[in-house]
């Protein structure tokens, strides 16, 4: 039993090594050279765009660009499910001439501009925490890509004349910093009439209903995912929540096209920090999503009358998207621990409303889930330090019946009773307490509220810790904790790969967001203390019963 207990530890300690090497591979090295990639394409696709848009009126004229979007799409076979949008007529991806923008509205949080297709353009937050090195405040959209409230329409003509014809705006300028304010988007199509009716509100988000002349099957996008923030280590593409609370995800590389879903009160494309959001908790639409680029999903709400709607473009806030919604904090995902972290975040914003700096809030919040687990790690803790003191026992007995296994098994049983000691009593409590690690790990990494928070001398939580300073001492406390922490190794080999993960991990770290590398460091800390108590309670036991 031993023995075999010993090479699932060495699988262990193996995959490990390996998931965090590959993990590290695939940012470090996969991800410059993809963006790099992507900065080539990015080059082609202007020069092309800017052939397209030489004369004025070309791009509108002949249609633009679409990727996979020129691909044929049937009707989905299930009468259940939505229709596909026509995307068979090639409408433009993009108008780069900035006097296509008709309306620019301004809010507490961000400028959007609406383009004369009646789509956003673009989303600039303009809050100071969203400035860049280069003091430019931050967009959310690559303008190339499908944007935002994109209207499409099942009739291939009308759909045609629709990227032919340009809307009126109510108003060139729509200020809803102070108060809500509407703005009205006009499209006259000839055969139909289509208006937009917009109600801005300070905090972000906006009220659409869209009026048709006369009934006719139509599709709305919340456009391509922001791409402000993209990361690799993190969930980015589309979610929709259906009526029934549950929420499908498509991750951007695994969109097949034609996925369908009815009964859907919420859609929303993301990234790691924004995301560009349609919603109606009063009633539910059909939703169907397209692939485009590399397998990314491009979200569509169907409809066959007038629809109304609500939208946020901008930051995964969860405390201003239950303030829109509460439902609405359902955009914010984790992954597959969701069920796990969402709970977790709850506890770490309470935390902070009492204590009102982030950093802080991490310290105590690892503190009180430390405690939390306290049983659970001292049992393991305990458990090692006595398998530690009978290990030279048991490389005894594995010499002595070495050849006789059965004999071995029964001697270890006797030697474990003896003793008290259990082979997976530190393994099962860590086993246990694992889910719960990655899901505090998953809520820091996604935490936008972390973006701009001040701890001593870092100036922003969710940016690497400029000196390296955290990922470095996270490093030393690991190693420190490898020290003093009771081992039962009996092979060599295996000892030696767990030493250096401490170095692996300080490596992996060190471009990791400054308030997940704080929670590590702070748990290192607080597991140091709780092993040297450990240690000193059973030194203090074995000197006593060394006396009696």
């Amino acid at each position: 039993m031993l023995d075999s207990l010993s090479q699932k530890n060495r699988y262990l300690i193996f995959l490990i090594v390996l998931v965090i090497f590959f993990a590290a591979y695939d940012r470090y090295v996969i991800a410059p050279q993809n963006a790099a990639r992507q900065a080539a394409l990015e080059a082609q696709k202007n020069a092309t765009l800017a052939e397209k848009t030489a004369s004025p009126n070309s791009a509108l004229a002949s249609g633009g660009d679409t990727g996979n979007l020129n691909a044929p799409l049937s009707a989905v076979a299930d009468k259940a499910a939505p229709a596909a949008p026509n995307s068979s007529i090639e409408p433009p991806r993009a108008l780069a001439a900035t006097e296509r923008v008709i309306a620019r509205v301004k809010t507490q949080i961000s400028e959007l501009e609406i383009d004369d297709l009646g789509r956003v353009a673009q989303a600039t937050l303009t809050e100071n925490i969203f400035k860049g090195e280069d003091n430019a405040q931050l967009k959310l959209f690559d303008p190339s890509e499908v944007r935002a409230l994109e209207v499409r329409f099942r009739d291939a003509a009308l759909n045609q004349a629709a990227f032919k014809t340009a809307y009126a705006a109510s108003g060139a300028e729509v200020d809803a910093t102070v108060e809500p304010a509407m703005l009205v988007l006009t499209q006259d199509l000839g055969e139909a009439q289509v208006a937009k009716t917009f109600t801005f509100y300070p905090d972000g988000h906006f009220d659409l209903k869209i009026s048709l002349s006369k009934p006719t099957e139509f599709y709305i996008t919340t456009g391509f995912r922001p791409v402000a923030s993209s990361d690799k280590m993190v969930i980015q593409g589309a979610l929709t929540q259906l009526a029934n609370g549950s929420i499908e995800v498509i991750a951007e590389g695994d969109a097949k096209g034609g996925e369908s879903f009815i009964g859907a009160r919420m859609i929303s494309t993301f990234d790691r920090y924004y995301a560009s959001i349609l919603f109606n908790y009063s009633e539910t639409f059909a939703v169907n999503f397209l692939k485009v680029n590399d397998a990314a999903p491009l979200g569509f709400i169907k409809s066959e009358k007038d629809l109304e709607l609500g939208g946020y473009i901008g930051p995964k806030y969860v405390d201003k998207l239950r303030k829109i919604n509460p439902e609405l904090t359902a955009a914010v995902e984790y992954g597959f621990f969701t069920f796990l972290s969402k709970p977790l975040f709850v506890i770490l914003e309470w935390i902070y409303s009492v204590i009102p700096n982030w950093g802080w809030a991490i310290v105590v919040f690892t503190l009180l889930v430390k405690i939390v687990l306290f049983p659970l790690s001292h049992k393991g803790m305990v458990s090692m330090s006595r398998l530690k003191d009978i290990t030279p026992r048991i490389k005894e007995l594995q010499e002595r019946y070495k050849d006789d296994k059965q004999k071995l098994q029964l001697h270890l049983m006797e030697l474990y009773k003896k003793h008290n000691a259990n082979p997976l009593g530190g393994c099962l409590p860590l086993l246990i307490q694992i889910p719960i690690f990655f899901a505090i790990y998953r809520v820091l990494l996604n935490a936008i509220e972390l973006k701009g928070a001040e701890w001593f001398y870092i100036s922003d939580l969710s940016m690497k810790d400029p000196f390296f300073i955290l990922p470095l001492l996270m490093g030393f406390t690991m190693w420190f904790q490898q020290k003093i922490t009771p081992s039962n190794f009996t092979d060599p080999m295996q000892e030696k790969l767990f030493k250096w993960l401490p170095a692996v991990f300080t490596v992996f770290f060190l471009f990791f967001p400054a308030g997940l590398v704080l929670y590590w460091l702070i748990n290192n800390v607080i597991s140091i203390a709780q092993q040297w108590l450990v240690n000193a309670s059973l030194a203090k036991s074995k000197k006593r019963e060394n006396n009696d």
